[in-house]
């Protein structure tokens, strides 16, 4: 390195350098309210803290993440909370979103303008709100079994006999408009000479959704998969609202589970380590993500 250029490194390493300075602000705020609870917590899900019951807190190593695994409640709101994204979200939200997207294409102005308007409204109503409107749909008193005893059909209390899929039908119906509007926004960008290409060559509308469409919004079923699973793990408020769990625990996901733990029974230690659990398992499907994101571009 020649004398004449040093000054000019020394220029570029120093604006390297500043060029982070307007994002300290932000990095001290998000160590400080996000890093700090999460380490707070982490410490937490270690010890057998509890709300009453106990003088004092001690460090107890891994007991509470064993004991989660021996849980016989803790593998059920596994499985539960599995069913729960599997069908509300991965099939139900991303499905109904993207047929909603495909069908609004077609459509004219004003289908359009009625079909957005009703179901970004059910998108847009608190959880909580969502909640109780859907349990007064599916009560035994409610407005299905209305429906089904006017139609001569069967009624039955579905929040009792299928609770959890009761509660996946209401997350579908309060989270759709997201994945619509995701998917309604990527097939808007699909250059239109493409699928008149695709017409001319005789491709029917079925293999050119399938062989075309897809394809080209790859990008956008991802992103709106992830987002839609890492929304629909957290669902607290909604579940809560139409079945608090039950009856027994037959709607109790995860964190219906680890609210029951740290906040009714007292054992904030032990429903700490399932929220850390339930925190791993969205920061894997985060990290999965971004790596196939990564690879495709």
């Amino acid at each position: 390195m020649t004398t004449a250029t040093k000054p000019v490194v020394g220029v570029v390493r120093r604006g390297r350098r500043l060029r982070w300075l307007p994002l300290a602000p932000a990095t001290v705020l998000l160590l400080l309210f996000l890093g700090g609870p999460i380490g707070y917590c982490g410490y937490i899900a270690f010890t057998n803290m509890q709300l009453t019951g106990a003088s004092t807190t001690e460090f107890t190593g891994l007991a509470n993440f064993r004991r989660a695994f021996g849980d016989d409640d803790f593998r059920n709101a596994v499985v539960l909370t599995l069913v729960f994204t599997v069908v509300s979200s991965l099939l139900g939200q991303n499905t109904l979103g993207l047929a909603l997207a495909a069908l609004m294409r077609r459509a004219s102005k004003p289908v359009r303008t009625l079909i957005g308007s009703v179901v970004v409204a059910a998108w847009v109503l608190p959880e909580i709100v969502a909640g109780f409107l859907l349990y007064a749909f599916f009560r035994r008193e409610g407005t299905l079994n209305a429906v089904l005893d006017g139609l001569g059909l069967p009624s039955q209390n579905w929040l009792y006999t299928l609770p959890i899929l009761a509660v996946s039908f209401a997350n579908v119906w309060r989270g759709t408009a997201f994945s619509m509007l995701v998917y309604s926004a990527a097939l808007s960008e699909i250059p239109q000479e493409i699928t008149e290409a695709a017409e001319v060559d005789g491709a029917g509308g079925l293999r050119r959704f399938w062989h075309v469409t897809l394809p080209m919004i790859r990008r956008s079923i991802g992103t709106n998969l992830m987002l839609n699973t890492l929304q629909t793990l957290s669902v607290f408020g909604l579940i809560w609202a139409m079945t608090r769990g039950g009856p027994g625990n037959r709607s109790q996901t995860l964190p219906v589970f680890m609210y029951d733990q740290a906040f009714n029974k007292s054992l904030i230690g032990y429903g700490t380590a399932v929220a850390l659990l339930l925190l791993l398992v969205g920061a894997a499907f985060s990290v999965v993500y971004l790596r196939l994101m990564r690879e495709e571009v």
